[in-house]
Formats: C-alpha cells, structure tokens, sequence
C-alpha cells in the first residue's frame, strides 16, 4: 500500500500545472541538501578535535555531551519554523475503503525521512566513526549513537505537537534563552547536570533504551493525535466560533486605503499563521545583541549595518515578503471588485511603515551600545521605509504561492513550500545596506555611510509615487497568473 501512495503522490506532482516549477525547486533544494549535508560532514569529523584543542583537559565525548541539549533544543525550534509536516491529499481517501491506520502511517514514515532527521546523521555518524579510530569501546559509542538519533526522532515527532500548541512552542524558546543566558553569564551551567547525564548514558549503554521507549511512546502519541480529527466530518466541517469585534474606526483617517489596513489588522489578529509571524518579527528586535555585544564585529562595520537594518525590518521582512499571498484564499473575489490595485498596495506599505517605525521606538535601549549605533538603527529604519519596503512589494508580483491561514488544515494540505523567489528577493535586502553604508565608510568615513543609507531611503520616499506605479505595473501583467496558483491546490 505505500508503493501505492508514493505512486499517487508521484502522478500528483507530475501531472499538476507546476510541474516545471516544482521540479526547479526540488533540483535547487537537492543542491541545497548537497551542500548543507557537506558543510554537516566536514563539522562531524572535525568536532573530535575541535573539543580536544578547545579543552584539551576534559574527553572530547564528554564537552560534546554538556552541549547537546542546546543543540536539541535549537533543532527543535528549527523544526518548527522550517519543516514542512508531511503533505498528502488524504480527503479523497477518506471514502474509499483504506484503513486510516495505513494512510496515517504512510504520513509518520515519510516525515521520518525528512532532511532535519538526515542532516543529523551527517555529523554522528562521523563523530562516531572518529570515537572508533581513536580506540573508543564500540558499544559505548553504538549506545551513544543509537540514542542521539532517538531523540532526534522524538524532536520529529514532537514538532507535530508544537506545531499545534503556541504555548509548548514559547516555553520551548523561553528555556533556550534562559539556558544560553545562563551559561553565557556563568550564572549557572546547565550544561555541567546535562551532560553529566549524557555522559552516565555513554557510559551504560543499555540506558539508551529509554529513548527508545520515549521514541515509540511519542509516535503512540502522534498517531492518536492525527487519528483524532481523522474523519470526513471533520475535515469539511467548519467550526463556528465567537468573533470578537473590534474598534478600529481610528484608522479612517488613512482614507482610502483604511478598509484594507483593517483587513490585514483582523487577519493578523484572527489568524494563527499571521500572528506567529508578527512574533516572530517582534524576535528581529534582540538581532543587534548578538552583534553589538561581540568586540569582533566592531571592527566590521559593514555587518553592523545589516543588523541595524534588521532591527526595525522584521515585520516588513516576515510579513511584507508573503505579499499578496495572506489574501490568497480570497485573492480571486478581491480582484473582481473595483478596487485600484494601488490602493491595495499602499495599504501594505502603510502597514510595514508603521511596524518599522513602532519597531525603532521599542529599539531606543540600544542607545546604551552608543549613539552611533543608535544613529545605524536610525538609518536603517529610513532604509526600510523608503527603499527595502519597495523592494519588497516588488518580490510579492514574483510570489505566487497560497498561504492556507487555517491552521488545522497545516497537517495534511500545508502548501507554504519552499519558495526560491523569496530567497532571490532577499539578496538585495542583505546585500545593499552592506554596501550603500561600506564603500563611503571606506572613502570618507563614519558618518558618510550612515549619511548613504539614510539617503537612499529619502529618495525612495520622494520618488515614492513613480516606484509604486512601476510596482503597480508589474502586479497588473501577473495578475493573472497570480490568480491561477492561488485558485490551484496542491
């Protein structure tokens, strides 16, 4: 039965309209795999001997050890931003006569050969062998092993469970930011409890029956989970629920463009998808901290200047790229109506505006790193207004995959796949602040870079109105095409 399913979901892929476009991304993001699997390899046998020459007085085994907790916990949180769970057209399987069981399954299988359960391998397996070589007892390093990789397993399956449960998902990040600003202040080493346990487990080996048992029990859990809404009724049935009202008559005074600005306030608010990505926005804030705080970087000021611009840019980035995609479910009824495209298009530069200059007020604490870096802020806030927002709209024409803002449908129909243009688009936005800030921090000085950045805002702020028709133009000619791929499913 599952050579079945993979031959339905082969023919599904070859015979859809973007099937060109689909293998593009599929080539890319196997180079993608190649290079990353590569980078993981190199890392797995240099590890040993990176921890022997970093601490030369403790095993290698054991400095591994103390830091595998933070790394389970960041692959956790990976996951959850970046695996996509598996995806597969179950509702017309539902009414022929195939057990659940199987179909469901079939979905746990395939998600376990996923790249984030592969990668792993990548660098134990190397670390392992380089044990071996280096007179190890086998069944020490195969217990080890064994039980890395049923962790990894779990964090899989486990992420089926987050993903469901924002409040699993913040405790998770909240415990990887007091861990790491624990052992970074040497408050308290977590690492020193933890991999004293990892290390009890290296050296009883049998002990690594315990993940295993962990392992089975969470894919027990996931398997009722998903068995749970499981039925026809379920899946076409549409819940109702409450609506909150809320006032949002202040935002008239945007004019014509308020209708739609109250749109996308209700669907940040309403929507699950949208909200994560405003918190996760709201995370670009602390960027400047891992690169102001670091002596190394003071003395590359080019990389500060592209954290500055992060630091008022995280909503206009996270939200503005998914443009027009949040209104894909509607997007067809939206363009049927009278409705001047720029006008639709202001409204989302209206929106990013204000989330980059709310987002320079909450930044005004990192006046303590100095007013130089206060003033990079400065100026890459106006960069974002005047120029990276543009930018941006301008890759929303090139994007043309739906976003579903239901969350219960993320299980089984997530179509926010990997989109190459978005990764394209943002090349520019990392690339030119570097560059507008560093060739006249070379030839003059300081304040000449920050004076460039600044000043390629104010010029898309004044040529703001012949950018947006250019913007406009480029909609129109693929507004068409746009509707195609948000009416198609996949």
């Amino acid at each position: 039965m599952f050579k079945k399913f993979m031959s339905l979901e082969w023919k599904q892929f070859r015979r859809a309209s973007y099937f060109q476009k689909g293998l593009a991304i599929k080539i890319l993001m196997a180079f993608v795999v190649l290079y990353f699997g590569g980078m993981a390899l190199f890392f797995g046998v240099g590890v040993f001997f990176i921890a022997k020459k970093a601490i030369p007085d403790v095993d290698p085994i054991e400095t591994v050890n103390k830091f595998l907790i933070f790394w389970f916990l960041f692959d956790l949180l990976f996951r959850y931003f970046m695996q996509q769970l598996p995806v597969m057209n179950v509702k017309p399987l539902m009414v022929i006569p195939i057990k659940r069981s199987t179909v469901i399954h079939y979905l746990l299988g395939k998600t376990s050969l996923s790249f984030f359960n592969i990668l792993p391998l990548f660098i134990f397996i190397p670390f392992s062998i380089v044990l071996l070589f280096h007179g190890y007892p086998v069944l020490n390093v195969l217990g080890w092993f064994v039980s890395v990789v049923a962790i990894t397993l779990c964090l899989n399956f486990t992420n089926f469970l987050v993903n469901k449960n924002n409040v699993v998902f913040y405790s998770i990040l909240t415990v990887l930011v007091v861990f790491v600003g624990l052992e970074y202040y040497n408050i308290f080493k977590v690492s020193e409890p933890i991999g004293s346990a990892f290390n009890f487990l290296y050296n009883n080996p049998y002990i690594a029956l315990l993940p295993i048992g962990i392992l089975v029990l969470l894919y027990k859990a996931t398997f009722s989970f998903i068995k749970k809404g499981f039925y026809l009724d379920d899946a076409v049935s549409k819940k109702v629920k409450e609506v909150n009202a809320t006032d949002l008559s202040w935002m008239n005074r945007f004019g014509s463009v308020a209708p739609f600005i109250k749109n996308d306030v209700k669907l940040i608010w309403r929507n699950v998808r949208p909200k994560q990505v405003m918190m996760m926005s709201f995370m670009f804030l602390f960027y400047g901290l891992f690169f102001f705080t670091q002596e190394t970087y003071k003395e590359m000021p080019a990389l500060l200047a592209f954290a500055a611009m992060f630091i008022t840019g995280g909503f206009l980035i996270s939200f503005g790229q998914l443009v027009p995609s949040w209104d894909s479910e509607y997007y067809k009824m939206l363009m049927s109506q009278n409705i001047p495209y720029k006008q639709y298009l202001e409204s989302k530069w209206y929106l990013m505006v204000f989330a980059v200059i709310i987002s320079f007020i909450l930044a005004t604490p990192y006046i303590y790193f100095g007013w130089d870096i206060y003033a990079m802020i400065a100026a890459g806030a106006v960069f974002n207004v005047g120029l990276n927002s543009f930018i941006t709209l301008f890759g929303g024409a090139l994007n043309r995959v739906p976003i579903e803002l239901n969350v219960k449908a993320k299980a089984f129909s997530n179509t926010n796949g990997f989109n190459p243009v978005q990764l394209l688009i943002s090349l520019p936005k990392i690339f030119l602040p570097m560059i507008l800030f560093y060739i006249p921090y070379k030839l003059i000085g300081f304040n000449a870079g920050l004076i460039s950045i600044a000043l390629s805002g104010v010029l898309g702020i004044v040529f703001r109105k012949y950018i947006f028709n250019f913007i406009v133009n480029v909609y129109k000619k693929g507004k068409y095409k746009t509707i195609a791929a948000f009416s198609e499913k996949k």
